[in-house]
């Protein structure tokens, strides 16, 4: 495709979650229809706000999409995702205490998903750098 029709997208921080339940099991979310990339699965998380700090951003897109409160969480790994439109700076957060249980709050599709399936489960590409050092930090456990 010749990249000098496509129009140009302003670039996006992201900044998403690492949720686990009491079996160790990861939460996903389902891109829903209508938006970029539409029925991929992703980290639950969104749009960072002008001058918000990153876990702010995370605090604030977990409560409004899940309806949990995050209590503690670390950064654990941050890169930008070139699009042809638009580059995506994408922060995962591994989050290591909440409250509530997660529910679409957002029309989106939730799923919990054993760490082995990830490489099965419709992964969105973009996603794909997060998953190493999501296991690596996963087998110290979830402790804080």
């Amino acid at each position: 495709m010749d990249s000098s029709h496509i129009i140009r997208r302003p670039d996006a921080f992201v900044v998403a979650g690492a949720l686990f339940d009491a079996q160790g099991r990861l939460l996903l979310a389902e891109r829903p229809p209508g938006k970029h990339m539409a029925g991929g699965w992703e980290f639950p998380g969104g749009k960072r706000e002008p001058n918000e700090e990153r876990l702010d951003t995370l605090k604030r897109e977990l409560d409004e999409e899940l309806g949990v409160r995050i209590i503690a969480a670390e950064p654990l790994v941050s890169y930008v995702h070139e699009y042809a439109d638009r580059n995506i700076t994408l922060d995962l957060w591994f989050v290591t205490r909440y409250e509530g249980e997660p529910q679409s709050l957002e029309s989106q599709n939730l799923r919990w998903v054993k760490l082995d399936e990830l490489d099965s489960v419709g992964l969105l590409e973009a996603d794909a750098p997060m998953v190493a050092p999501l296991l690596a930090r996963a087998s110290r456990g979830r402790v804080e």
